[in-house]
Formats: C-alpha cells, structure tokens, sequence
C-alpha cells in the first residue's frame, strides 16, 4: 500500500473539492483541475472494461458498444487524476481487448492481463469502468460494486456512488453493491467496478453517448476517490 503526507493529500483535497462543484454543474474538461506537490502520490489503475470483440452490452436505441463508452469514460477520468499530480495506469487505452489472440479462452486471458498490469505496476487503488443492463428496461443509474471482503474497497464504493448519485439525471436512492467478481480480487488495495448506468434504458442510453456525461460521470468518480484519500 502507499505511503504519503497527510499534509500533500489534504492540500491536493482542498484544491480540488473547493473548486469542483461550480465544474460539476457544467461540464468539466480533464484539464481544468490542477494540483502541484513534491511528494509522490497513489498510483491509481483505471480499466475500461471489455474491449477487441469483447463489445460488452449494446445500447438499447443506438446499438452503442459499451467497450466504446468504457474507454472514453476511462480516458477522462485519467485526466482528471493525472493534472492532480497522480500517477495513472490505464489497463486498456485503445478499443483492443488485451487477450492476445481470439482463440477459446480469450476472455480469461483478458482478464489475467489486466490482473498483471495491476500487480506490476503497485496499484493503490483500482477503478474499473462499466456500463449495465436488465430485461426490466425502467431499471437505471449507476452502480458500484466492491469486494465484500474489503472494508477499504467497501468505503471507495461508498464515496463514488455518493458522488454519482448527485449528478443530474442520477438516481439518488441507488447504494454500492457487493460483488464476486474478478477485477475485484486482483489485489490487496481498494477496488470497485463502477457501472455508470443502463445502457438497456433509454435515458441512461441517452446520456451515456453524451461528451459531457461522461466527463460529468468521470468526474464524479474523481470526487469519490479524493474524498476517499482525503
């Protein structure tokens, strides 16, 4: 796990959060939040599931790959941690998948690559990027889930679902959800799979494929992983 100041995350904390909520409101460029220190910071991984022929869900109206919107939700967010002076490792930055080859057995070896780039590169926290769906197509608004096994993972999944249920067109009454699943288990630091909606409604759909939702919904997760350090 990481080391650092108090005194470098509270000021890193008070940068951002003093100045996010006028940015929330609008529409935030990943480069409209700076923050300057000396002392190193938490490396955070960010994975944009899916990806390659490994298309995810599709939306409901628009047939949208949710590889597609994972990846430009993952490429905000990054920015959004990178100009606050962290260290960011995106597991997928393109539209491949990372299995290597088609052959049976590709979604593992999918996921072990990415179990990989988690473990080699230390990772202090983990952000993996989803989008949901449901037969029931009323059902929408994100979701976060966390290993019930991990307290600090249970408390990371609390602070980005808090912040996700703020945005406009969130669902308030929506909470963080235990689950059994792979990327969670990749290692000791906190981690949580962050479905940012349904794309089998047509309203989360509707937003999802926007620009500025997604940045909004970056920004979102941004705010609950600096409230989770601060």
């Amino acid at each position: 796990m990481f080391i650092f100041r108090k005194k470098t995350l509270a000021y890193i904390a008070c940068v951002i959060l003093c100045g996010l909520f006028i940015g929330a409101c609008v529409g935030v460029s990943a480069g409209a939040v700076q923050a300057k220190t000396n002392s190193s910071l938490p490396v955070i991984v960010i994975d944009a599931g899916h990806g390659g022929i490994d298309a995810g869900v599709y939306g409901v109206n628009t047939s949208v790959r949710e590889s597609d919107i994972n990846l430009e939700i993952a490429r905000k967010l990054k920015g959004y941690f990178a100009n606050a002076g962290f260290e960011c490792v995106m597991t997928r930055s393109t539209q491949a998948g990372l299995y290597g080859t088609t052959a049976k057995g590709f979604k593992m070896r999918d996921m072990q690559k990415r179990k990989e780039i988690i473990e080699n590169c230390g990772a202090d926290m983990v952000i993996s990027i989803h989008q949901n769906t449901c037969p029931l197509s009323s059902k929408r608004g994100a979701h976060v889930f966390f290993d019930g096994d991990s307290e600090s993972s249970m408390q990371l999944a609390g602070y980005i679902q808090r912040q996700l249920n703020l945005l406009e067109g969130g669902i308030a009454s929506n909470t963080i959800l235990k689950g059994d699943y792979y990327m969670l288990k990749c290692t000791d630091a906190p981690s949580v799979i962050v479905e940012c909606g349904f794309l089998s409604n047509p309203e989360d759909e509707a937003l999802l494929i926007s620009d500025e939702y997604q940045s909004l919904t970056a920004y979102a997760i941004f705010k609950g992983a600096i409230s989770y350090f601060s």
